[in-house]
């Protein structure tokens, strides 16, 4: 079994966050992934987040997706501490990890500050666990979306899923008659991963924000809605795929909406700031659509994704992981 816990596991881990400080704005709490501490004039937020899979851009992918939660919050990552441990010595494996590491906190301006690495023998795959800092004077959470607002989704879905099929099941994607130039178009899409810059287009005005890892861009509504108190309502139509995310989806027989996401963001900002939000993110070279709008969750207490009429409260499970799993 892989994947996220299951929400009663994980409510008893929530509940044992040691002891209480009155600096911590936003602590561990379901949706949220990073927490807000108040250093005054700003607010420090930090996230951690591990890869076990995705072997052939998992230096990268660390990197893009601890950080992308710090972005997410508001903030401009500044810092990493990076943990490394590999199932035996294995040099080889190791320089390339280290340098895709350094790679991709370079292209963001990302000081990698610490970490730890070891062998550890019961392992059949490496595993990075790297924790963000960043600080910001706006502190954006996951659960601030308002009744009235509408709902960006940046990029496109599936934009992480789509390169780690690519690259890790490229030939089971051969096997199916995907093209070789859509392969290799579908495996850049590693470069496109980071939220920095929808980040930055956005934070000014938006009410909430969150960058949909695994489970896709269902279980980032899921989340949102519930850590807002809200229900997203969701035009499947409405969200952008790319046309390689199209063909490799459609050829595995996997849903673009239910496989890791990272790359896009997810973002609610007020109705009469939704052009302007447009327009900065064309002006920042972001592609970006509406796909839904924010409603009062009614009498359910649990807020919900309402995705062409289906009322969700469970996020469900990536899809991916039965391709890693067979």
């Amino acid at each position: 079994m892989i994947g996220k816990l299951d929400p009663e596991t994980l409510g008893r881990v929530l509940a044992r966050t040691g002891a209480s400080n009155p600096a911590v704005l936003s602590g561990a709490t379901y949706g949220e992934d990073a927490a807000a501490i108040d250093l005054g004039e700003e607010t420090l937020v930090v996230s951690a987040d591990p890869i076990s899979l995705a072997a052939e851009a998992a230096g990268t992918l660390a990197v893009h997706v601890a950080c992308n939660d710090i972005a997410a919050s508001g903030a401009d990552p500044e810092f990493l501490t990076n943990v490394i441990f590999l199932p035996d010595n294995d040099p080889e494996t190791l320089d390339v990890l280290t340098e895709q590491l350094d790679t991709a906190a370079s292209a963001i301006d990302v000081a990698i500050v610490g970490g730890h690495s070891e062998y550890v023998s019961a392992l059949s795959r490496p595993l990075l666990s790297l924790t963000a800092f960043g600080r910001t004077d706006r502190y954006i959470p996951t659960g601030g979306a308002q009744p009235g607002d509408s709902l960006i989704l940046t990029k496109g879905a599936a934009i992480e899923g789509t390169a780690i099929v690519a690259t890790d099941f490229a030939e089971s994607v051969r096997t199916a008659d995907v093209s070789e130039a859509t392969i290799a178009r579908a495996a850049t899409f590693f470069d496109d991963i980071s939220v920095l810059e929808d980040s930055r287009a956005l934070r000014s005005v938006a009410t909430a924000m969150h960058d949909p890892t695994e489970g896709g861009v269902v279980a980032g509504c899921v989340e949102m809605a519930s850590t807002s108190g809200v229900d997203l309502v969701v035009d499947r139509e409405a969200i952008p795929t790319r046309p390689e995310t199209d063909a490799i989806c459609a050829t595995m027989g996997l849903d673009p909406l239910r496989i890791f996401s990272s790359g896009a963001l997810l973002a609610t900002v007020p109705a009469d700031e939704r052009e302007a939000a447009l327009d900065a993110l064309e002006t920042a070279g972001v592609d970006a659509a509406v796909i839904g709008d924010v409603t009062d969750s009614g009498d359910d207490s649990v807020g919900a994704l309402v995705l062409n009429g289906e009322r969700l409260t469970d996020p469900g499970t990536d899809q991916l992981y039965p391709l890693w799993e067979s």
